[in-house]
């Protein structure tokens, strides 16, 4: 393997393993985000946990994680696909090394992927993930529709065949970070966001 891109694959991984989340919730809040609501390091459990400016700073740090680790290939003038790449800095995040390989579900880092691949494709993903989320106030089956959906368009519509392989592999992924989640839906306790339409529903019959 050429060694320009073993370097990439390393700079990915170990920028996917900035625990955005821990860092700024020990550093600014004086909490460890991984011993409060769902443990999870992830933009989810950040907004529960410390609030909504926090998440709204993990989530952009997450998705630039992917951003500039799939970038890399423009900066090197490589001819390797920037989604293999990528998935370097998604491998950091789920498993990170600055985090004890306890990470999050990949979501915002696929993101961050995606629109270094294709920012129209980015914006449809967008799209799709605050629909669905408006729809059913959880952000679990807004991640899991978004990243089968993007599957879906990606083969039908786009015909991008590379990105729809590596989208189903996410996907897959993504479903099986999320078992805990299936499971709190299929017994009704997921949590819920504070809009969209489940939420209000709920509400209105208290």
């Amino acid at each position: 393997m050429d060694s320009t891109i073993i370097i990439m694959l390393v700079v990915a991984y170990l920028l996917g393993s900035i625990p955005s989340g821990v860092w700024i919730g020990k550093i600014f809040y004086g909490k460890d985000i991984r011993q409060f609501g769902s443990g999870n390091m992830g933009t989810t459990n950040t907004f529960r946990v410390l609030g909504k400016k926090a998440g709204i700073i993990v989530l952009l740090v997450d998705m630039l994680k992917g951003t500039l680790a799939a970038c890399q290939p423009y900066l090197f003038g490589s001819h390797i696909n920037v989604l293999i790449i990528g998935c370097a800095a998604v491998i950091g995040h789920v498993f990170p090394l600055f985090a004890r390989f306890r990470g999050g579900k990949a979501v915002a880092t696929s993101a961050g992927i995606l629109l270094a691949y294709s920012p129209l494709f980015f914006l449809v993903a967008w799209v799709i993930f605050l629909t669905t989320l408006y729809l059913s106030s959880m952000v679990s089956i807004a991640s899991m529709v978004g990243m089968t959906l993007i599957t879906l368009l990606s083969l039908f519509f786009f015909h991008d065949y590379i990105l729809t392989l590596i989208a189903l592999a996410l996907t897959i992924f993504v479903f099986y970070r999320h078992k805990g989640n299936i499971a709190r839906i299929r017994s009704g306790q997921e949590n819920l966001v504070p809009f969209g339409l489940v939420y209000k529903r709920q509400h209105q019959k208290k």
